[in-house]
């Protein structure tokens, strides 16, 4: 039996205007997307719509079914989860990725987050958290669990400091300073709103701020980069 599939379940009544989340679930191990796709197709605002054994099969289940958000394994046969992530990001119009790995080291983060993945979690995260960056990764936030930061923290001082030498200086304000620092805790745009006693929406044009001068357009990589370039110390 192929182990990749186009899935067409039924929506469950609609709990609110909004449409469900549409989800491409990848990994190789047929137990685990068994298990992925249970779990998280049993939320009222999620269907699974698709998944795949491989990164190539998901790249050509991205274009074919049109999730929002892809659930993104790393180390798979075919084509590796980084390389799929950007396939996937380069198509027109693409969904939000999200990796979801057993494997936190230094060498499979970094590469996952500078391709473009919104968000990177540890296959042990609890079901509320993966469902929490699921549709935080829907709606354009990302999120990094908080073992993830560290371990990125560590990625990017022991990345090639060349290319660093020859970056033009960037200088972040204060408050992005601060709110890239919430960022790396794991923080949603509401939760640092209330923290630093500003509006969701401030937040906002302080991350696109931040963003632009970075030369990013996600969380993670801003987060990535401002530590690459010693703007942050999480230490």
């Amino acid at each position: 039996m192929n182990d990749t599939l186009a899935l067409s379940s039924p929506s469950s009544p609609a709990l609110s205007a909004r449409p469900p989340v549409r989800l491409l679930v990848v990994d190789d191990h047929p137990v685990v997307r068994s298990g992925l796709m249970g779990m998280l197709g049993s939320a009222a605002d999620v269907e699974v719509v698709g998944q795949a054994a491989d990164g190539a099969a998901a790249v050509e289940l991205a274009g074919e079914l049109a999730p929002d958000v892809v659930l993104m394994d790393l180390r798979m046969p075919v084509l590796d989860g980084v390389e799929a992530t950007r396939r996937i990001l380069a198509a027109p119009d693409p969904p939000r990725v999200v990796v979801l790995t057993t494997y936190d080291t230094d060498g499979d983060i970094l590469p996952a987050v500078e391709a473009g993945a919104i968000g990177y979690l540890l296959k042990d995260s609890p079901r509320e958290d993966i469902l929490a960056a699921v549709r935080a990764a829907a709606v354009g936030r990302g999120v990094l669990s908080p073992a993830v930061t560290t371990r990125l923290v560590k990625a990017v001082h022991c990345a090639d400091g060349a290319a660093h030498g020859a970056q033009a200086p960037v200088a972040l304000s204060p408050r992005e300073r601060e709110i890239l620092m919430a960022v790396s805790r794991g923080r949603s745009n509401s939760q640092i709103g209330t923290e630093l006693f500003i509006a969701e929406a401030t937040v906002k044009t302080y991350l696109l701020r931040a963003f632009h001068k970075l030369g990013v357009d996600t969380r993670a990589a801003a987060v990535a980069e401002a530590l690459k370039r010693g703007l942050l110390d999480l230490g």
